[in-house]
């Protein structure tokens, strides 16, 4: 039997220090381990035990661990796990599919006609998106990979309307908008995490598919997998979201990555004794 463990990045398996301040939920802090550096400083943290836990999950043959992440390539490979490399990694929310660190051209060309299809352009999107947004709030604004488009912004002062009105303009032309942090994400539908998961799931021969995740991004990832796992802290906490195959934790913060990496290598061993 082999088992796939899909699991989303930032805030969800990794923390930034910004994620770390506001999710902490332990005055005592646990041991940190930096996984990823840019610029010359540390960026993104697991707890220690949570990197022995991959380590060791990653070793099992049985086992294919696909990093999946609305980062574009470049800044998912910034980033340094313990344990055996992963062949595969799912970046740009489904839109990448790196192949021992290389895009896939063919998933590429697939992404593409879908997207081509089923949804309004980026260029129509993004220059919405520059119209709509206050100055006085906007900081970034940024296009991924040529497949979607975020803008970095001061989260505190963006009206809740101002979301409101954006999430039904995209959404009434085939795109999704994502607040996470201080980004808001604007993705086309059709753009998943749960189609890549499938594709590297046909290649790797697995019979049985893990998740985990904390946005609005994830919830297709969560119900495409036949087991899954939620932090209690992120958009879906925030809206009490679940479904019969995701357990929603309780643990919030870099103490919920840990939980989620020691449920996945307690399910996987599960499923490992019940193939023996």
């Amino acid at each position: 039997m082999t088992v796939l463990v899909a699991s989303d990045l930032d805030r969800t398996l990794i923390y930034s220090a910004a994620a770390l301040g506001l999710t902490m939920p332990d005055p005592v802090a646990p041991r940190l381990l930096c996984v990823e550096v840019h610029e010359s400083k540390p960026l993104s943290y697991m707890t220690e035990t949570a990197a022995a836990l991959l380590a060791e999950l990653t070793e099992d043959p049985s086992v294919v661990f696909v990093p999946t992440t609305t980062r574009t390539r470049k800044q998912y490979q910034r980033i340094r796990f313990p344990g055996r490399p992963a062949r595969y990694a799912i970046c740009a929310n489904g839109g990448q599919l790196l192949v021992d660190g290389a895009p896939d051209r063919d998933w590429r060309r697939q992404v593409a006609a879908r997207l081509a299809e089923e949804c309004a352009p980026l260029e129509e999107v993004h220059e919405h998106l520059l119209a709509a947004a206050d100055p006085a709030w906007l900081r970034k604004a940024r296009l991924a990979e040529d497949l979607f488009a975020y803008l970095v912004v001061e989260r505190a002062l963006v009206p809740d309307e101002w979301l409101k009105s954006l999430t039904e303009w995209a959404g009434a032309r085939g795109w999704t908008v994502s607040l996470q942090g201080r980004k808001i994400y604007a993705v086309p539908r059709p753009l998943t995490k749960s189609a890549a998961m499938h594709e590297v799931a046909r290649r790797t021969g697995a019979t049985t598919t893990l998740a985990a995740g904390d946005s609005l991004l994830d919830a297709d990832l969560l119900l495409a997998a036949d087991a899954a796992w939620r932090p209690g802290h992120g958009e879906l906490a925030d809206a009490s979201w679940t479904a019969p195959s995701v357990t929603a934790l309780a643990e919030t913060g870099v103490l919920a990555g840990e939980e989620i990496v020691r449920a996945f290598a307690r399910e996987a061993g599960r499923l490992g004794r019940l193939d023996a």
